[in-house]
């Protein structure tokens, strides 16, 4: 990943489509491109079967979070950190890991819903 003078962003967010979520993505985390390439679809056969938008909703909700974080290094390390403490840790550091993860998230979509107001 590249790093921002700073601590800046290293993009600006996108908007919440696909089309914006996979640019941002491959340019920022090039390695999650392919998980980000088959959900699309997954989303989208989940709410055909359910006849429900909410798949779709949760898919581009969950991208744009991790866009969030992956644009500002110092946040994605973090979350990173967190993510091998939890897989590797004793089972208190993994509870510990979990709730910094959360945390990470919630703020990731808290400051996300702001921006949409």
């Amino acid at each position: 990943m590249t790093t921002s003078a700073a601590g800046r962003p290293l993009i600006p967010q996108p908007p919440s489509t696909v089309t914006a979520l996979r640019q941002a993505v491959a340019q920022i985390a090039p390695a999650a491109l392919p998980a980000f390439t088959r959900e699309p679809d997954e989303a989208a056969d989940q709410s055909r079967q359910g006849s429900d938008l909410a798949p779709l909703r949760r898919f581009v909700a969950q991208w744009t979070a991790y866009v969030h974080i992956q644009r500002q290094p110092r946040l994605a390390e973090e979350l990173r950190h967190w993510e091998d403490t939890a897989a590797t840790g004793s089972a208190t550091e993994a509870r510990r890991a979990a709730a910094e993860i959360g945390r990470i998230l919630d703020t990731a979509h808290a400051a996300l819903a702001a921006d949409e107001q």
